[in-house]
């Protein structure tokens, strides 16, 4: 048994979970924030058997697109340095399966 965790864009969070979904899957949907740009994702806990880890990276790479945005720097150094607009690639998926040793519905 695997515990897929699966933080995507909230942008690709309704297909993601919805194709999850049609595939059979029981997915649990957490609001998380990015530490990077400080923007809304969505962190997806899913528990799988061994053999289901790749249909489900299947559905994550189909539906977590990469894409670019454009973010504000803003320096925190004591000289105040003006903030700059940069370009930086976001999406996908950051995905970890972890081996689970024990799973349980009450």
């Amino acid at each position: 048994m695997k515990l897929i965790i699966a933080m995507v864009q909230d942008e690709d969070s309704e297909a993601t979970t919805q194709a999850l979904t049609e595939h059979g899957q029981r997915v649990t949907r957490l609001a998380t924030t990015g530490g990077f740009l400080r923007r809304g994702n969505t962190t997806l806990l899913i528990g799988v058997e061994d053999a289901q880890v790749d249909d489900v990276m299947g559905v994550l790479r189909q539906t977590c697109r990469r894409r670019t945005a454009f973010t504000t720097l803003v320096s925190e150094t004591p000289m105040m340095l003006p903030a700059s607009v940069v370009e930086v690639e976001v999406g996908g998926a950051t995905v970890f399966v972890l081996d689970m040793e024990h799973f349980e519905q009450v």
